[in-house]
């Protein structure tokens, strides 16, 4: 495929023909630019415009052009050979742009990551076999004067496949130098090769293993809605182990078999790794993949291949979302009640509660799939919005683990440590019985707090409003927020006190330490994010948990969800009452679901679980709940808390956000937000107060939350209080619509 670069440097056509461009820049319109004589452009088209001093691409978008002065308006430079961008995504990107009262070139940018895919793919140097050699190689004399190793290049190439020179000699045993070699003898010649698109062919003649019964009923409905062709959404709900993912697989296949794309989101990147092993087993290539950590080029080649509808199966981040499908047939949303589908920089949204408005906006099916749903998404299910889709029980003959709650004030560990009696007494016990334990504390590095015995100082990050977070591996102090760190000091940097500084409270290099003492010869790792430093790290450390290299694994949750792991049978979680502090609105369901979820990875197969839960509070209702595997009564509880102070899922917030290096310019901008905030029957305004991080990367930040009844056009009246404040130019403002975070 070659650009049309119709290009021109001819005049405005005297017959005014306009398009509006939008342009992948903060600006809430398209421009107006004239379109030259013989170049057809229509909305979806990718063309590239003059903007200031520069060319930059843009998307014609369905907006009437301004009626700006011919002498002032430019001209279209010139339209890509890529396919339109499709009505429903640039419907759905302007109404991602409207709900979370982001600039539309902002979201539009989105979609437009790697300008550089626009651009026709360049070719590389390939090799096949010449004419003369596919005439002569089936006589006998042929081989008689070549080397073993051209002899292995030309057997290589004899099944017509071209190839780069690099890959001939890694299959042939030798180097690129004998393979170009065989050129001057005529034997082989260079061709252009171009980069496939990935996941083009996936096998649809592969059937997946047997389903139960309650499997096979949400299996046939979520294939009946791809097959109906118009919007549906769902929950797929099952325990941990339940077998959802073969479960969705069937509605995968169903949309591939109507020649249909299909994205697969995931809140993390690193659940990939075993996702990928189970995709290439069902449909026998892997699927496309859309995260950051992608290199240039695949990114360049993944998003042609989505955007030309050769790519079939997207597996990304939050942000795969905005790919420009062209043809899209199903959108599944693994572990939707994960806070990781939530974006809190550039572009706020919820990529969870988008992906349904991509669906209705494509009339498609899209299916919620997790263990532990949200509570907003349980309240679409009871009014009747979602089709719930139940998974009761565990695949095959697993079962649910036994859950044990500790608590703390009667079984206490021994000064300095912090692993209780009957959990090191369990732990003992599995390691007797050739089983594998996981121990889960949701805190990296050593200790998240160094305190001063002498004059109590606590060590704390200059640029933000955190204790600094000791790493013994390293023998440095970190900040988790903005990255920030330094040597461990000598001395206590107020009182200068040496030998004096003391660590608060565990992180998992510190259980690592106690374990250790406790169990010397048992093979022991900590998979946290700072340990599996790149994907190939993790995926080596979760084959070798897999194969039982390890006795005890020390995880914080990159281990908690989407891992299989046959023989882990014990899972203790040394501090659950982590998450239950600091007043947050969803900290109870966030806790009950990250706990069940690691509880989860215990007794997958024949072998029993056990779950241990080390908790100062055990008649906390998110204790009682994991104990009784009554998850249900845990979501109704918390309904009824949240219907009664008018909060989420039955009213709506947006959180505004004020933010600068200057102290008292922040103070001075929140405070004429507050005086001329939205009050009034159905809406409350509260603040401004200093953000719990109120120092984030060396800005000050304060924050406002509106709370509205949910018949009011919430950003309306936002849009329409914030015109009334000039705000400074060092400040910025952020509205943050349905916030997950308060911090």
């Amino acid at each position: 495929m070659q650009t049309l670069f119709q290009e021109t440097e001819s005049p405005v056509p005297e017959d005014g023909t306009r398009a509006a461009v939008l342009v992948p820049y903060p600006v809430d319109k398209a421009y107006s630019y004239a379109v030259p004589a013989g170049l057809d452009v229509a909305s979806g088209d990718y063309v590239t415009v003059p903007l200031g001093s520069r060319e930059v691409p843009g998307v014609v978008w369905d907006s009437a052009p301004d009626t700006v002065s011919a002498k002032k308006i430019k001209s279209v430079i010139a339209k890509f050979d890529v396919p339109p961008m499709p009505v429903a995504h640039r419907r759905f990107l302007d109404w991602v742009a409207h709900y979370n009262m982001a600039p539309l070139g902002s979201v539009m940018k989105m979609s437009l990551p790697v300008p550089g895919a626009l651009e026709p793919p360049k070719a590389a140097k390939g090799y096949v076999l010449s004419d003369t050699a596919r005439a002569e190689m089936g006589k006998e004399k042929f081989f008689q004067n070549l080397s073993p190793q051209r002899r292995k290049v030309l057997d290589v190439l004899s099944d017509g496949l071209s190839r780069r020179a690099s890959e001939i000699a890694d299959a042939a045993g030798c180097t690129p130098a004998v393979v170009k070699g065989l050129l001057k003898y005529n034997l082989i010649k260079e061709v252009d090769i171009y980069t496939a698109a990935p996941c083009r062919n996936p096998d649809l003649s592969r059937d997946g293993p047997p389903l139960s019964e309650a499997q096979g009923i949400a299996a046939q409905k979520i294939s009946d809605h791809v097959k109906s062709n118009a919007y549906h959404a769902s929950l797929l709900d099952g325990v941990t182990g339940a077998g959802k993912t073969e479960v969705y697989f069937e509605g995968v296949a169903a949309a591939l078999k109507n020649n249909k794309q299909v994205l697969i989101l995931l809140p993390e990147i690193a659940l990939s790794n075993a996702f990928l092993a189970r995709f290439k087993e069902r449909f026998g290539c892997a699927p496309a993949l859309w995260h950051s950590a992608l290199s240039p080029h695949k990114r360049k080649n993944t998003w042609r291949g989505v955007a030309t509808g050769e790519t079939k199966v997207i597996v990304g981040a939050r942000s795969a979302l905005f790919l420009p499908f062209a043809d899209l047939g199903l959108i599944i949303v693994d572990e939707e009640h994960d806070p990781a589908y939530k974006q809190e920089d550039g572009v706020i949204y919820n990529a969870r509660d988008m992906a349904v408005v991509r669906a209705h906006l494509g009339k498609i099916p899209v299916s919620l799939v997790s263990a532990t749903p949200a509570l907003e998404t349980m309240a679409n299910v009871w009014d009747g919005r979602y089709e719930h889709l139940h998974l009761p029980d565990r695949h095959g003959a697993a079962r649910l683990p036994d859950m044990h709650v500790i608590n703390m004030k009667e079984d206490k560990p021994a000064r300095q440590h912090f692993i209780a009696p009957s959990l090191h007494a369990a732990l003992e016990k599995n390691l007797a019985a050739e089983e594998q334990s996981l121990l889960f504390l949701n805190r990296r590095g050593y200790a998240p707090l160094t305190i001063c015995r002498t004059c109590g100082h606590r060590i704390e990050c200059p640029r933000c409003t955190a204790w600094l977070v000791e790493h013994r591996k390293s023998n440095r102090l970190h900040c988790h927020h903005c990255g920030y760190s330094l040597s461990f000091p000598k001395a206590c940097p107020s009182c200068d006190d040496h030998e004096s500084l003391s660590a608060c409270g565990p992180g998992v290099e510190r259980i690592l330490e106690e374990v250790k003492e406790y169990f010397p010869d048992a093979r022991i790792v900590v998979l946290a994010s700072d340990t599996a430093g790149t994907q190939d790290d993790l995926r080596t450390i979760l084959n070798d948990i897999r194969e039982h290299k390890y006795d005890i694994i020390i995880g914080t949750q990159i281990i908690a969800k989407g891992h299989h792991f046959p023989r882990l049978t014990l899972v203790g979680v040394v501090d659950a009452d982590l998450g239950l502090g600091g007043g947050d609105l969803r900290a109870s369901e966030r806790t009950f679901q990250l706990l069940h979820q690691v509880a989860g990875r215990a007794g997958r197969e024949e072998l029993p679980g056990h779950v241990y839960l080390q908790t100062f509070v055990p008649g906390n209702k998110v204790m009682i709940a994991l104990a009784g595997h009554d998850r249900d009564e845990f979501l109704e509880i918390e309904a009824a808390e949240r219907e009664a102070a008018h909060m989420p899922p039955f009213s709506r917030l947006a959180g505004i956000i004020v933010s600068g290096k200057d102290e008292k310019l922040v103070m001075d901008t929140a405070a004429a937000l507050g005086r001329c905030a939205p009050q009034g029957e159905g809406l409350l305004t509260l603040g401004p107060a200093e953000a719990p991080i109120y120092r984030l990367r060396g800005n000050y930040r304060r924050r406002l939350l509106v709370r509205a009844d949910k018949k009011i056009d919430l950003q309306k009246v936002i849009a329409q209080w914030l015109t009334q404040v000039k705000v400074p130019s060092t400040i910025r403002i952020y509205t943050d619509i349905d916030p997950q975070s308060f911090l």
